[in-house]
């Protein structure tokens, strides 16, 4: 199973509108209504205050959303205290939200897609991590890939 981050949906969005790929969105549909691909309650709520019209798509589609619950906050906390977060303070990197979706996703154990760029040069800092480098941490260790990959992968033709 697949979970989204809303850089992924939003990506996939603005890049391949529905009326000139309508294949790949039925077949979005369909891995949808299969629960093969689902959205964190948190990320949902991003990609419906950034980008209303997909929102409403996803929620048309009946896409799964899945919950935050004491195991996911809990994961959550550690990634934060992992990271160095302190008083709530982060980096240039992930955000609050960035590490419940992360946490979610690892919950479920669910494949994260995110658009968010790698960064093959770690930075220094663990609070500058973005989210791929943040799946990455041996602690965390949470699988991930970004739209194209995901579409790649699939060896479907649209």
């Amino acid at each position: 199973m697949q979970t989204l981050d809303a850089s992924s949906i939003i990506y996939a969005w603005d890049n391949y509108p529905n009326l000139q790929f309508p294949g790949l969105w039925r077949w979005l549909a369909s891995q949808m209504a299969q629960v093969e691909l689902t959205i964190p309650a948190v990320a949902l709520a991003e990609v419906v205050a950034k980008t209303p019209t997909c929102g409403a798509w996803l929620k048309a589609a009946n896409i799964q959303v899945l919950q935050e619950n004491m195991q996911s906050l809990q994961i959550a906390a550690n990634i934060q205290t992992a990271l160095g977060v302190v008083d709530g303070k982060y980096g240039d990197g992930v955000g609050d939200k960035d590490i419940r979706i992360i946490a979610v996703a690892k919950v479920q154990t669910a494949e994260l897609l995110t658009n968010e760029k790698l960064q093959p040069g770690k930075p220094a800092k663990l609070l500058n991590y973005k989210i791929p480098a943040v799946c990455d941490l041996a602690t965390v260790n949470v699988a991930h890939l970004d739209f194209l990959d995901y579409i790649k992968r699939s060896n479907q033709v649209f």
